[in-house]
């Protein structure tokens, strides 16, 4: 076993998946940090082993040193809390189908030294396939289905990831530790896809609403529609409708701060825009032929 990894529990199931996470800075909308925290409390998954932190994280950077150093918490001159780089696996499932899911810290450092650890960790554990979670930030619209970006480790995932309603990535530029790790597990010959959701965000303050932007913190659409394709490709059977509630709150409050915004700031003619915006985005929906057949029959029966 890697000397990075320590793993106390090994679970024994028939087909081991991944779904990974990060603390990093491709997590628009929090779905590469929220979304395993959200699972691992969904699935009541069990804590079942870590990567070590030892080596992997800056404490300062000249002219960046409060964005690297650990957040600590004093009460009354005692320390409460001390905020820890961490990098854990969980373990949810049954003998048959199990789910380890992974929230780290993307490193600073060292990061050939992290993946081999982390996939000395899926070996161990015995992951058959893997998928990583990122979020990026855009002008996309809010009430309709965020689009997917994809990346893929090995040419012939190919085939199948089209049947998901993906955008294929022509990304160039600074490597999140998604790709990093991609680029790993094509030699690892470790089946590896990431997903990367849209996620909406307006900066209309360049438009004369000053100081005005709209960024949501927790895209739980986008979180919605990428777990969607997870439990189908990977067969999970993740209840949705947590999720699916929390959805259509945020689409509804979002309804109404742009409609606030757009009284308060008429010369910037929100309504416009969000219209353009809706007009030159194309909708990629993921809806599994055999989900259909059921929503069919149960309107059907409904009818009856």
């Amino acid at each position: 076993m890697n000397s990075a990894v320590e793993i106390w529990e090994t679970p024994t199931a028939r087909e081991m998946v991944m779904i990974a996470g990060w603390r990093q800075w491709a997590d628009a909308g929090s779905i590469s940090s929220g979304l395993p925290e959200y699972l691992i409390k969904q699935t009541k998954a069990r804590l079942i082993g870590e990567i070590k932190p030892n080596g992997f994280y800056l404490f300062q950077l000249p002219g960046a040193h409060h964005l690297l150093r650990p957040v600590v918490r004093f009460e009354d001159g005692y320390r409460r809390s001390l905020e820890q780089r961490r990098n854990e696996l969980y373990f949810a499932g049954n003998e048959d189908k199990g789910i380890i899911i992974f929230l780290g810290d993307e490193p600073h450092l060292n990061i050939d030294r992290y993946a081999t650890a982390f996939f000395a960790a899926v070996q161990a554990l015995g992951v058959q396939r893997i998928a990583s979670l990122g979020g990026v930030y855009g002008p996309v619209p809010y009430d309709k289905d965020r689009e997917v970006g994809c990346i893929y480790s090995l040419p012939q995932m190919k085939a199948e990831l089209s049947q998901y309603a993906v955008r294929f990535s022509d990304y160039e530029g600074g490597a999140s530790i998604g790709s990093y790790l991609v680029d790993r597990a094509e030699r690892e010959e470790v089946p590896f896809q990431a997903f990367y959701g849209f996620v909406p965000n307006y900066d209309f303050s360049q438009l004369g609403a000053v100081g005005r932007e709209v960024r949501i913190e927790y895209d739980y659409k986008a979180w919605l529609d990428i777990m969607r394709r997870l439990n189908r490709l990977f067969g999970l059977n993740v209840n949705l409708a947590d999720l699916e509630q929390k959805s259509q709150y945020l689409l509804t409050a979002l309804d109404e701060q742009l409609e606030e915004l757009a009284d308060k700031t008429p010369q910037v003619n929100i309504r416009g825009i969000m219209a353009q915006i809706s007009a030159q985005f194309t909708e990629r929906p993921f809806t599994p032929l055999d989900d259909v057949w059921e929503q069919g029959l149960a309107d059907l029966f409904d009818d009856e």
